[in-house]
């Protein structure tokens, strides 16, 4: 299945993970600034022949807008989706504790984009969202995350409830973010097997997906604003872990 890869940081990402499955990478010529130069000389020693010079016409029809930053790429999809049971084994096989993000209804694909973004950049093991009712890695959710939908491993499962209690049955501790909720997520051990539930913006996480948690916190707010984009709050939620994890290695 081929895929559009559009921008510098989706592009560069997937040179650095698989190189080969860029079937056809097209850039800007007219673009002579030292990100373009540093990005053609990555490429031109990894692809040969497969780099084609191209003009901003063509770069507007594959890209299918003009934000492409004068780099657009045809690649095969990657298959770095796995199973939760495979992600928990290598996680606790390399006697860490895994981390996962849940997203449930997350439909807008700059939100997603920009979850998969902050989940990389916080360590999660796995991005995990239901089959229905979410937003799929397209091009604009590769552009918005800057190449993280080319390395986080995004499990898309059929029951999303289902998948929950399995991973509960695996040790693993659902923490789901509720503005009504008693606790703050600063006042809870985010150091163990943990996954934390982002809901839509506006409805949050839908009734049995809340009730299937094993706690529920809410995001302190000081302001005049009720909540946060949806991507903000799965940012301050999952560096929170990250902070925890830091001071106290899992052991």
């Amino acid at each position: 299945m081929k895929q559009i890869l559009v921008g510098f940081h989706a592009v560069q990402a997937r040179l650095r993970v698989d190189p080969e499955s860029l079937k056809s990478v097209y850039f800007d010529p007219s673009r002579r600034d030292r990100r373009m130069g540093d990005f053609l000389k990555q490429a031109e020693e990894t692809l040969g022949e497969r780099l084609h010079a191209a003009d901003a016409e063509r770069l507007h029809k594959l890209a299918g807008h003009d934000r492409h930053q004068g780099v657009v790429a045809l690649a095969e999809k990657m298959t770095i989706a796995r199973t939760i049971t495979e992600v928990i084994e290598d996680v606790e096989g390399a006697k860490e504790k895994p981390l996962f993000l849940i997203l449930d209804g997350v439909t807008d694909p700059h939100n997603f984009g920009a979850c998969l973004r902050v989940a990389d950049g916080a360590g999660v093991n796995a991005v995990v969202i239901p089959k229905d009712r979410s937003a799929s890695i397209n091009a604009t959710v590769s552009k918005v995350s800057s190449g993280a939908s080319e390395v986080m491993p995004v499990i898309t499962v059929t029951n999303l409830v289902r998948s929950m209690k399995e991973m509960q049955e695996s040790g693993v501790w659902i923490i789901g973010t509720d503005d009504g909720a008693e606790k703050s997520i600063y006042d809870i051990d985010l150091t163990g097997s943990i996954a934390i539930v982002m809901g839509a913006e506006g409805e949050g996480m839908r009734r049995l997906t809340k009730e299937t948690c094993d706690e529920l916190v809410h995001i302190p707010m000081q302001g005049v604003v009720s909540s946060l984009n949806v991507s903000v709050a799965s940012g301050v939620c999952l560096y929170e872990a990250l902070r925890q994890r830091l001071a106290k290695p899992a052991k």
